[in-house]
């Protein structure tokens, strides 16, 4: 373990990639080193990419990518995929996409299954952010899943969300508006060498019209096959970026993300714990049973197990 530490912190490669493969797997090894390095963390500018599927998010990381190492910046790119319901397998197929990138020395990819985990992002994204940021990359971006309006966990994760849409997507105001709306940065328009893409434009200025913030995102139209609008783009994700810092905003932002990974760490260790106790399993199949034909109500069977929780917690710490 100690000399997994000491390969993290000299950026090597397949210490780096070995370690993700930990987090991916809840090895308890990982969390202590993570816990150990913590403080080395919080360099890289982290990035979140997000919006409908079919947007080309990844065509338009890799064109993002390509300029920073231009300009001789490390970069991490965290590609999130789907994970099948049924296989547990998923596609990983922005690898393919980013091929060119894969065999860049000042690249790291990492693709990640969700493995059922909602909102976006694998459950141990996280944790691939800090082991990149050990890694020493300047920046790292996060590309979502792509499953529409259940994407607002990049806020968690990402210093900057650049929201991607496309024109031609039938009700934009439908396709845009609300909690995912809320998350953009950055707006990027790409495919706007199609028809609609002015007026979704417009649609989307006019939403940001009434957002109460003091940084209003910005609009681009960009067509990333072509890499056509994509140094602009990438300005304003820098903007972004430097007006955190300079407002101040980027530690509140910070502060809000640890709270809520706090609380999260904090629901998986008990549910972990729910879960190995053998006397709860058996609780729990059965209020399922009384419940499904509604001699139990799902918040009194929910009571019953906390309460029984509690009570075994409570006897572990009296004989201690």
């Amino acid at each position: 373990m100690d000399n997994l530490k000491e390969k993290l912190r000299q950026g090597n490669k397949k210490a780096t990639a070995r370690m993700i493969t930990m987090l991916e797997n809840n090895d308890p090894k990982a969390i202590e080193i993570l816990g150990d390095l913590y403080r080395y963390t919080g360099k890289a500018k982290v990035v979140g990419i997000t919006g409908p599927p079919g947007a080309g998010k990844s065509t338009l990381t890799d064109k993002l990518v390509k300029i920073l190492r231009k300009e001789e910046k490390t970069v991490g790119i965290i590609a999130v995929d789907p994970t099948s319901p049924f296989s547990g397998g998923s596609i990983l197929g922005d690898r393919i996409r980013m091929n060119d990138l894969a065999v860049d020395p000042g690249v790291f990819i990492r693709s990640m299954g969700t493995r059922g985990h909602l909102g976006g992002l694998s459950k141990a994204t996280q944790g691939a952010v800090k082991a990149l940021d050990l890694y020493g990359m300047d920046y790292i971006f996060i590309e979502t899943v792509g499953v529409g309006q259940s994407e607002v966990d990049i806020m968690k994760t990402a210093d900057t969300v650049l929201m991607v849409m496309v024109p031609g997507l039938g009700d934009d105001i439908q396709a845009i508006k609300a909690g995912i709306m809320e998350i953009g940065d950055v707006f990027a328009i790409n495919k706007a060498d199609r028809e609609g893409a002015a007026k979704t434009h417009r649609e989307i200025d006019n939403m940001l019209d009434f957002a109460e913030t003091d940084w209003r995102p910005p609009v681009h139209q960009v067509v990333a096959t072509q890499n056509k609008g994509i140094e602009e783009l990438l300005s304003a994700i820098k903007d972004h970026l430097a007006y955190l810092n300079e407002s101040g905003e980027m530690l509140n932002r910070r502060i809000k993300s640890s709270e809520i990974e706090i609380l999260e760490l904090i629901k998986d260790r008990m549910m972990q714990d729910l879960l190995r106790e053998d006397e709860i399993q058996r609780d729990i199949k059965e209020f399922s049973k009384n419940v499904a034909e509604r001699r139990l109500n799902p918040y009194e069977a929910s009571e019953k197990v906390l309460r029984k929780t509690i009570k075994k917690e409570a006897e572990k710490y009296e004989n201690y």
